[in-house]
Formats: C-alpha cells, structure tokens, sequence
C-alpha cells in the first residue's frame, strides 16, 4: 500500500497533532511532582555511568599519549591497552594523592587557626569598622547606616558557627554518599577506556544506518569540532587556574602574608569559573586577610588585579587561541543560562558549551537556511 503524503497536508492531521500535544503539555504539568520524582530517581541510577563516561573522556588524552610514545613497542592491542590504561589511573590517583597530602595538613591548620582566632578577627573588624565610621565623620560623611549593618553582619556569622556543625555532618554523609558513587564511576571509567573502540565503532555504524553518507560526514566533522573545543578549554582552564594558583602562593610566600596555602587554592579553584570565578576568589582571600592585617589585604586585592589583567590578556589567549571566538556578552549570558540549568557545572562549561551553539549556529543553521532560500 502506497503512502499518500496528500493525507498529511490535511487541516484536521495538524489540528489533532497539536490536541495531542497540548494534552500531553497538561498532562506533564499536573503531574509534574511525580514527573521530578521520577527524573531524581532515573539520575541517582545513571549518574555514576554518566560520571563514569566523563572521567574517560577526560583522561583519554593521557591513555592516548601513553599508547603512542610509552608503550609503542608492545605489539598486543589488548596488553598494549591494558598497560596504558593501568598506568593512566596511577598517574591520576597519584597527582591526587600527592596534591591532598601536600595540602591538606596546611588547609586544615590555616582553618583551624582561623576558628580559634574568630574572637580576635571579630574584634579587629569591630574596630575597623569604628575608625572608618570615625574617618568619615571627620570628612562630613554618614555612612553609620553601613558600619551598623556589617557589625549586624559580624555578630549573626559568629552566632551561626555553632549552628552549622549540624550542617557539616550531614554534608560529611552526602559526601559518603558521593564516594561511593564516584568509586562506581571510575570502575566504569576503566571499563569504557578499554573496550573504546568497540563503544565508538557501533555508535558510528548506529549513525552510518540513520543517515545518509553527506549528513554522516557532517554530523562526524560536527562531534569532531566539540571534542576539540571541549578538551583544549578543559586542559587549558584547569592549567590556567594551577598557573594563577601558583602566582598567587609565590606572591604571598615572599610578602610573608598568611593562609598563603588555603588562599591560594581558593584563587586557584575559583579561577576556574569564568568571569565571576576570580572576584569571588578575590573577595573571599581579601576578607581572610583584612582580619589579619589591612595593609596585606590591599596589596592581595592590587596583585590579584594585575593578575587577572595578565592572565585574560596574555595567558588565556596563549592557551586556548582561536578555539573560542565568542563575544563576551553572550559568554555572559551562556553562563548566566547554564548556571541556573545545570549549576556550577554550568557555570564551568558555560564557555565551551556557547562556543559550540555559536559554532553550530553559524555554521550549521544559518548555511541550510540560506540553501533553503535559494542564496546558496
């Protein structure tokens, strides 16, 4: 029986359509609790395959790395792939270990020093909210109305310390929770890097039966395009933010300021956000310091501006290059958008994932409309 195509121009086949559709929209909305549920269970299940799937991908550079040059004398594909992916996981587990070992004693002592000082620091920014209300008397300027309301401020955090141990056991259980998870992921990680081939080989001949060969192609140079993007702004972000990180705590070291440790790594991981990242690292290390010593607080503020000049300057363009042509209001919105969608991991691949709508909205969609119009 030969399909009439006449049949879907029908008035009645689009109205029917769209019924449908509205009634599942209705359906959808008043069961939308039920709907959340069911997405909460749905990720606690495939969260660490997720996981698993990006921890590959982030360290298959290095299993790749490790085939060509270390291991290019091993003639088995299997004992070859197996050795590299062995390694792979000792050079990640090691960085890490050695990373935790070398900072955690100092972060744990900078912040159990900054606790039993919390009465001293209070005090100190007591006074120093009186002298700068005392200062701007002398030169005719109210601004009491501030000073009051950040002692406010100073006496509610000190009240609420006790009030968040709580919190902290219960986020120390959810981070049990999370150990387990990622253990699962990286199990998986291991499994998904030694059978890859296998894995891509049945996505693509799932792809080559889909498509025709030309939308084949396409869609090939189109995943190629976002792997590229994705890895060189992952491995040049994460390298950008230990380079910062490591000025900051050379800076610090050689002025003698102190939680040179704890406030480097906060300016470090922060950095790795983009455009808010740095001002909240900032902020954050110039309260630390303020408590101790002003002056120090001041010159932290005047490095981490010069800093940040330097690095979106200099650094960042060296790093990524051409790679991220995007304007800078629309990485303003992509973070914005993708920050309340996906969270912080929106906020950290907010650049990458505007670069590849850009990308694909140039380059994909406006080309088919202008072959639609005829401009082509």
């Amino acid at each position: 029986m030969k399909f009439d195509k006449e049949w879907l121009k029908q008035n009645w086949v689009a109205y029917s359509v769209a019924l449908c559709i509205g009634i599942l929209f209705y359906v959808m909305i008043s069961n939308i609790g039920n709907i959340w549920a069911g997405v909460k269970v749905l990720h606690s299940f495939i969260s660490p395959i997720i996981g698993g799937a990006i921890i590959a991908y982030l360290l298959n550079p290095l299993m790749v790395m490790y085939e060509k040059y270390l291991f290019k004398w091993v003639k088995n594909s299997i004992i070859k792939r197996g050795l590299s992916v062995f390694l792979t996981f000792v050079t990640f587990l090691l960085a890490i270990a050695i990373l935790l070992i070398a900072l955690i004693p100092q972060i744990v002592d900078s912040i159990a020093t900054i606790l039993d000082n919390t009465d001293l620091y209070v005090a100190t920014l007591q006074d120093l909210l009186a002298k700068l209300g005392t200062s701007a008397d002398a030169l005719q300027i109210n601004i009491h109305s501030f000073t009051d309301m950040g002692t406010d401020m100073i006496v509610s955090f000190t009240k609420s310390i006790p009030d968040n141990i709580n919190s902290i056991v219960s986020a120390s259980v959810n981070i049990g929770s999370s150990i387990i998870t990622t253990i699962i992921a990286f199990i998986l990680a291991i499994y998904f890097l030694s059978d890859k081939e296998h894995m891509i080989e049945g996505f693509r001949r799932l792809f080559f039966l889909l498509l025709s060969d030309r939308q084949y192609k396409k869609w090939a140079d189109f995943w190629s395009r976002c792997n590229v993007i994705l890895i060189r702004y992952i491995g040049g972000d994460i390298l950008d933010a230990i380079l910062v990180g490591f000025a900051n705590f050379v800076f610090m070291s050689c002025l003698s300021m102190p939680y040179s440790v704890l406030i480097s790594l906060v300016v470090g991981v922060t950095n790795l956000a983009p455009t808010f990242g740095p001002i909240v690292g900032a902020v954050i290390g110039a309260f630390i310091l303020v408590l101790v010593n002003p002056w120090h607080a001041f010159w932290f503020l005047v490095f981490t501006i010069i800093l940040q000049t330097l690095d979106g300057y200099v650094i960042k363009p060296k790093l990524f290059g051409n790679t991220l042509g995007i304007s800078s209001v629309w990485i303003l919105i992509a973070i914005i958008v993708f920050g309340r969608i996906f969270g912080i991991v929106g906020v950290l691949l907010a650049i990458p994932f505007a670069a590849i709508i850009d990308f694909t909205y140039r380059e994909l969609f406006i080309v088919w409309l202008e072959k639609r119009n005829g401009k082509v």
